[in-house]
């Protein structure tokens, strides 16, 4: 009852930064999440059932079409349920291209690379050098060069030194990270095409997946470079960890009800009622 009556009475003025995001809530389940991420003021929204088009467009059919008009960025991931609800629901919004969520499928486009090259390996000659190199490299790929201990920096070492499709994809992907670092959107949407054309060429279905992905999203992720100087984008992720360490918390309520009361009371920053007693 005292997150209805703040739910209510949430001043909703001066949005005009949004970011939307699902996570994964039960086997099978998730919510929909959408943050506030203006500057100065960084706070959950709204809360809704799954990740399909109505959960979103119910977040704007509460916020109202006023309002809704004011938001001037969206940060998202690539999810199309979601990209098409923005498109139709806040059509003046820059849609930004979450910079995280494309990071994310690189490393699962390496990990599956490495894990088919393993298998394929192992089943030859479980004692060969480049079955040996393989083993317990995951990490060594997966994160970036500065965070690696010294002896997954020797192991990196050892598996550059082989020619592995596992190093190629690995290789690409180090290379993928000057594209964030451009000024301009136009020089980054050239490097991007380029890199798209090496990754088709690197015979890595994987990779090649990542690159069809990358060459239909394009506008989205250009708007990166407009939007970078004006909305904390990396919000979105610190806000998702801090809701899902208190999902690990509250690991005691199970229904969808209990679990929106949670988060609202955790990171909604509703008002609080005045004689608050009364509802307890």
């Amino acid at each position: 009852m005292a997150v209805d009556w703040g739910r209510a009475r949430m001043d909703l003025t001066g949005i005009s930064a949004a970011g939307v995001d699902e996570i994964h809530w039960r086997k099978g389940r998730f919510l929909t999440l959408v943050y506030q991420i203006n500057d100065g003021i960084k706070r959950l929204l709204f809360v809704a059932e799954n990740r399909e088009e109505t959960s979103l467009r119910k977040f704007f059919l509460w916020l109202g079409p006023k309002r809704s008009a004011q938001i001037r960025f969206i940060c998202s991931d690539m999810w199309q349920p979601y990209l098409n609800v923005i498109a139709e629901r806040a059509p003046h919004a820059l849609n930004i291209l979450d910079r995280y969520h494309i990071a994310a499928k690189m490393n699962q486009a390496i990990d599956a690379v490495r894990a088919k090259e393993t298998r394929e390996v192992r089943a030859r000659n479980r004692l060969s050098k480049s079955s040996l190199v393989l083993k317990h490299s995951r990490w060594c790929l997966l994160k970036r060069v500065e965070n690696l201990t010294a002896r997954q920096t020797v192991k990196l070492r050892e598996l550059l030194a082989c020619n592995l499709r596992t190093v190629r994809a690995y290789l690409l992907t180090e290379q993928f990270h000057f594209f964030w670092e451009y000024a301009s959107a136009a020089w980054a949407g050239k490097f991007l095409e380029q890199w798209c054309a090496a990754a088709m060429r690197s015979r890595l279905e994987p990779m090649k997946k990542i690159a069809r992905m990358l060459r239909t999203h394009k506008p989205l992720i250009l708007n990166w470079f407009e939007a970078r100087e004006q909305v904390s984008l990396g919000a979105v992720e610190g806000l998702n960890n801090r809701l899902k360490a208190n999902l690990r918390r509250s690991y005691g309520f199970r229904t969808y009800r209990a679990i929106q009361v949670i988060l609202y009371h955790k990171l909604g920053a509703l008002p609080e009622p005045e004689h608050a007693h009364r509802f307890c």
